[in-house]
């Protein structure tokens, strides 16, 4: 694991097997300089073993960034179950794996991902209470969290446009959603109802049909959906969807949308910056969802408040996209160096109160 590329000198990484149930795991904690390490729990498929591991080491390290960048109170982590989970071991499997956040202590707190429901972790919960994404009460922010990961997204992508094209308003903006998960159906619908014309991909048929049905969209293949000649493309699916030759091919002026690591390798972001396509960072973009995870943990979940706190991804954007052409750096670059340092900073001050406890 330590000569692995993604391993990013990560505090901790828990294999986890459990025989009774089947559940067969990696929870992945990569910084508590700032706080408990959060991020949802994912349940996939993967090819190997080694590719889950590389899944949990990249979205950890992930997490910690997206969470510094949101000024939140916590560390990054982030757990992924190795699927196919029979329903028939659904449960079992999801308790086992309650049990292993348990273990841990509280050093990581987990919620729902790809894969994952809001009554999943309800199941997750009867074995630890370092657990998010539950149902929320009337005026509180809670429960699914892909309604408030969509708004930050749209609201992302208002200030990418606004500094890429110089526009104020999405009518009429076209937008390519790749994904129509939760998180992009929901953007789909905060696009359509401020005047976007969406072009839509996904893997499933069904999706794709009540997408289009519900907000005027067209449907092309998963294959073509990203170099369709839009302004703006969203990845909203797994990650690695920019690859280095995706990236020399796109047609949009802007890729902004809610995948974690979408660009497959660095040599991706700069193509993009070589050829004037402003790309939000990830991590910023699409931290809609862990703002809310952070308010359900912390009891400061006011709807309205985490909604400003939401809305306040825009300006955190606009403030990258600024100091990127002043300082003629690719934006994801500019973003990694500010989430280091705050994560750094926030690592010499805990040790200086270790030392002085």
């Amino acid at each position: 694991m330590f000569d692995h590329p993604d391993y990013d000198g990560h505090e901790k990484v828990l294999m986890v097997e459990d025989a009774a149930s089947g559940l067969k795991a990696i929870i992945a904690v990569h910084s508590t300089a700032l706080g408990a390490a959060a991020g949802g729990c994912r349940l996939w498929s993967y090819e190997s073993g080694v590719s889950a591991l590389g899944d949990a080491l990249r979205l950890s390290r992930g997490m910690s960034y997206k969470n510094a960048m949101a000024n939140l109170p916590m560390g990054g982590g982030k757990a992924v179950i190795l699927g196919p989970v029979s329903a028939d071991r659904r449960e079992a499997v999801l308790e086992a794996f309650g049990r292993a956040v348990e273990s841990l202590d509280g050093q990581y707190i987990t919620a729902e991902d790809v894969g994952v429901s809001v009554a999943d972790m309800k199941v997750v919960s009867r074995m630890t209470g370092y657990v998010s994404g539950l149902d929320a009460a009337i005026g509180k922010s809670g429960g699914d969290p892909s309604p408030f990961t969509a708004r930050g997204v749209r609201v992302g992508i208002e200030a990418a446009v606004k500094a890429r094209l110089g526009r104020t308003d999405l009518a009429g903006l076209t937008v390519a959603v790749q994904g129509l998960g939760h998180v992009g159906t929901y953007l789909c619908e905060e696009l359509f109802n401020l005047g976007a014309k969406l072009t839509v991909a996904d893997i499933n048929p069904d999706r794709v049909e009540e997408v289009c049905d519900r907000f005027a969209a067209t449907s092309v293949s998963v294959n073509d959906i990203l170099l369709q000649p839009v302004d703006v493309v969203a990845p909203c699916a797994l990650g690695g969807a920019i690859s280095e030759d995706v990236a020399r091919r796109l047609q949009a002026s802007v890729v902004a949308g809610a995948a974690n690591n979408q660009l497959l390798t660095p040599g991706a972001g700069v193509i993009l910056g070589d050829r004037g396509i402003l790309y939000a960072p990830d991590y910023v973009i699409n931290a809609g969802g862990i703002i809310m995870v952070a308010g359900e943990i912390s009891g400061n979940n006011d709807e309205a408040d985490i909604l400003a706190q939401v809305d306040a991804i825009g300006p955190r954007l606009a403030d990258i996209f600024v100091r990127a052409k002043t300082e003629n750096v690719i934006t994801n670059l500019v973003a990694d160096s500010m989430a280091k340092d705050k994560i750094a900073s926030a690592g010499r001050a805990k040790a200086r109160h270790t030392e002085a406890a």
